[in-house]
């Protein structure tokens, strides 16, 4: 009799590169997931992930083996001489982990290249991250062999088990799980495929000539075979395939040669306010921030009315193109002219952050904030010592405009600021550290060649981060959450973005965003949010314009949201937190479960069919 599978008694293991390990997009899929699928799955799901000593450090709790993966991880350390860890991932949820070091086992590493070989086809070269693939991919897959037979010992009825893959550093196991006819059912999700992140960055009209596009030729003329390989056997060995968006989907279909079962929508835990005023509030505390940064940065040079200053941003991996830099840049530029020609009342400043190659911070632009905080602190030190005064004034009946409320010393020392503060040679900076490669920066240039220079004539001024921001930091002094809610629009225009969390961020946090309808967000907002301009989630159409009509949509977009006055922003604002339960991942979650199903009964039918 052939067990029936249900899921509510299935294990759930999920593997990837970036358990534990911070580092991308996937990682805050995984983090920000974990809360959710363990009230679903409890202590049926477990994660795996490679063991890197740092970041275990921090983000991993060993705890004694306990319970089926517990007993896995005694069994594959004795029969294998595998160095595994068993203990708690410390995020929401604190969901249970396996961590695999896989360089504990790197003596067989030709062993398992010889295999891939033999039974996959996949002939692999020398190169350290795909040979570490290899063999953590091996590892997991003894794992899950391991944990097979500790299930069928424990269990006459055979709990079934799930496994699922992130991406092709994590597709490995796939097709070996297959060769050894293991009685797993796989899901593997492709976030973005390895061969689509290269060709979208230098083919021109990636997404209109897809379907002549020959992946094989294309992967080895770009030296990336052995992991479009790894990809594809994953993609084709999987019981069910997924991917994140619909973009990614097609892309998937012509690349990898398979049409995605099911949709899996990124999410994000969303924090709900206890009143409507409290993120309203962040905002002003974090825009006065960010003003005093603009203070610092721009009025040794010359003022203008912060009162009618809107702060706008783009932020994320340095893709010059594929994150849509190049049309924001040139958006800014039309925006700027737009601004002047039409004498509009209104500065905007445009905050570029990514990282890039760096030598430190720019000593002036260092200089400046450093004498700004010192003026802070002095006006503040006078100003309790004026408050002090006035009210001596007042209780003996004085008239407070007779009284002396600075002396003489307080004079000197407020002259002595002003004239170390005030600069009247060049514009404010640009870029607020000293680039490595500055002649050869396509930022740098693309804000040259747009005449974007921060005159005083500009109503577009710009502030090119490159780094990462963090709250330590003497420029801006802010972490990444903080500055996106002191600003007033978030700009990602992607031309290639799977999915894109940066508008989705902006959306939990209650700023109004622009994405592309190339971006895996963008276009489910389309799908699923009626009326998403109104709501602050604005779409701009790239996949079938031009450069210049999507600059010109652009600019359209963010002129409509600077030109707004103070109430319509607020009530923007408003609608924008309001609409971003959408996105949590207590919905999302959902169409993970639908292929978790679909994958346990295809492996039920194909048992039947036996």
């Amino acid at each position: 009799m052939v067990p029936t599978q249900p899921v509510d008694r299935a294990l759930l293991v999920e593997v990837g590169w970036e358990v534990c390990l911070q580092l991308g997009g996937i990682y805050t899929v995984l983090k920000t997931k974990s809360a959710a699928m363990k009230a679903r799955w409890g202590e049926r799901y477990c994660l795996i992930g490679p063991y890197q000593a740092e970041a275990a450090g921090i983000e991993f709790e060993e705890l004694p083996r306990t319970g089926m993966f517990g007993k896995a991880c005694d069994l594959v350390a004795q029969e294998y001489g595998v160095k595994v860890y068993f203990g708690k991932w410390l995020v929401p949820g604190e969901p249970q982990v396996v961590l695999i070091d896989y360089n504990s086992s790197r003596d067989r590493l030709a062993e398992f290249k010889y295999f891939l070989w033999k039974d996959h086809q996949i002939s692999l070269g020398t190169e350290p991250e795909v040979d570490d693939v290899v063999l953590f991919g091996y590892l997991v897959a003894d794992f899950l062999q391991v944990l097979s037979r500790v299930v069928h010992e424990e269990d006459e009825a055979e709990i079934p088990i799930l496994a699922h893959f992130h991406e092709w550093m994590a597709g490995v196991p796939i097709p070996v799980i297959l060769r050894r006819n293991l009685p797993i059912s796989t899901v593997f999700t492709t976030h973005a495929t390895i061969l689509g992140r290269y060709l979208a960055s230098d083919h021109p009209n990636f997404y209109q000539h897809l379907t002549q596009i020959d992946p094989h030729r294309e992967a080895a003329n770009r030296n990336i075979y052995p992991r479009f390989a790894i990809e594809r056997a994953a993609t084709w060995g999987a019981t069910c395939f997924t991917t994140i968006s619909e973009i990614t989907a097609l892309e998937a279909e012509h690349l990898l040669g398979r049409k995605p079962d099911v949709l899996l929508p990124n999410g994000l835990n969303i924090r709900r306010f206890a009143a409507v005023h409290e993120f309203q509030n962040l905002h002003l505390i974090y825009k006065k921030r960010i003003q005093e940064f603009l203070m610092g940065h721009f009025f040794p040079r010359y003022t203008f009315d912060l009162s009618k200053t809107l702060h706008i941003f783009t932020s994320g991996r340095y893709e010059f193109r594929n994150k849509g830099m190049d049309v924001f840049i040139e958006g800014l530029a039309r925006l700027n002219w737009r601004l002047k020609h039409e004498n509009k009342d209104v500065t905007v400043v445009a905050f570029i952050i990514t990282r890039a190659a760096t030598h430190g911070f720019n000593v002036d632009v260092l200089k400046n904030q450093m004498l700004f905080k010192e003026m802070s602190n002095h006006c503040e030190t006078m100003a309790s010592g004026v408050s002090s005064k006035l009210l001596t004034s007042t209780a003996s009946g004085t008239d407070p405009r007779t009284t002396p409320l600075l002396d003489e010393s307080e004079l000197h020392t407020l002259k002595r600021l002003t004239r170390a503060w005030r600069q009247t040679h060049l514009y404010p900076n640009i870029v607020t550290h000293n680039l490595a490669y500055d002649a050869d920066d396509p930022i740098m240039n693309a804000l040259r060649k747009c005449r974007l220079f921060n005159s005083p004539e500009d109503r577009v001024k710009i502030v090119y981060h490159p780094d990462f921001l963090t709250a330590a930091s003497p420029i801006l002094g802010l972490d990444y959450d903080q500055f996106v809610r002191g600003c007033h629009l978030g700009v990602f225009p992607s031309y290639y973005e799977p999915w894109g969390y940066t508008p989705e961020e902006c959306a939990a946090l209650g700023i109004p965003s622009i994405t592309s309808d190339l971006a895996g967000f963008g276009g489910y907002v389309r799908q699923n949010v009626p009326m998403y301009a109104d709501k602050g989630l604005f779409v701009i159409e790239r996949r079938e314009h031009s450069f210049e009509e999507s600059a010109q949509l652009l600019t359209e977009s963010i002129y409509k949201v600077v030109t707004m006055n103070m109430r319509e922003r607020i009530e923007l604002r408003n609608r924008v937190e309001a609409v971003s339960s959408k996105f949590d991942w207590k919905e999302l979650t959902e169409s993970y479960h639908r292929a978790h199903r679909i994958a346990l009964a295809r492996t039920r039918k194909a048992k039947l069919g036996q």
